[in-house]
């Protein structure tokens, strides 16, 4: 990647970023208002890729083949514009997920978890998803989908602070602390699990409670 390479990019993108926040406002307000009624819905938010991490992930290779993994980096990576819902329980994803596939056209529907249950690590629902056809009308963005995902307090929790630690860390991780950063993604699961266990118990008690009434 040579410098001038890397700043013609960076200045495409920046042209493009005030209509994308344009259009993540316009799709969170959406969200906000089709989520409005449902229980435990911590958190709706949204923002266009910042320039860096665009810039980054655009010359990023391929770990089998070596090569750059988007061709065309403007076109092709797909969370230009990236919205986040974050529910309190596992339990609630799934409501989520279905009000999600009302609304708007998807084109990937993934639960991204460690295939190995043994291991433990980033967790999440991702969409990606066709912008609604009213915004790409009023706002004609230089992209067509957007990126959703939904995941629960403690998924959101442990992703932000793995992001520049174990994610995307400045300095090689050794062993120790690559082990610290596993054992508190096995925390993480754990805490979900346990809180909705405690949760159906809590549920489940009341509902005993008003059918003894």
């Amino acid at each position: 990647m040579s410098d001038t390479e890397e700043s013609q990019l960076r200045t495409s993108y920046a042209q493009r970023l005030r209509i994308l926040a344009q259009v993540c406002s316009e799709i969170e307000a959406l969200l906000a208002s089709m989520l409005r009624g449902f229980p435990r819905v911590d958190k709706i938010a949204g923002r266009p890729k910042p320039p860096d991490r665009f810039t980054e992930k655009a010359f990023r290779l391929d770990d089998k083949t070596g090569k750059r993994k988007y061709a065309d980096p403007l076109k092709d990576i797909q969370d230009q514009v990236a919205l986040r819902v974050v529910v309190y329980y596992r339990s609630d994803v799934q409501p989520v997920r279905e009000a999600v596939l009302r609304e708007f056209r998807e084109i990937e529907d993934t639960a991204k978890e460690h295939p190995d249950p043994g291991m433990f690590g980033y967790e999440a629902h991702h969409f990606i998803c066709m912008i609604p056809p009213e915004i790409i009308a009023k706002y004609q963005p230089p992209i067509d989908f957007f990126e959703l995902q939904i995941s629960t307090l403690f998924q959101h929790a442990w992703a932000e602070a793995n992001h520049d630690l174990g994610y995307k860390p400045t300095t090689p991780l050794d062993f120790d602390q690559r082990r610290q950063i596993a054992w508190a993604a096995a925390q993480a699961w754990g805490a979900d699990e346990i809180f909705l266990a405690q949760w159906k118990t809590c549920q489940s008690r009341s509902a005993l409670t008003d059918n003894a009434n």
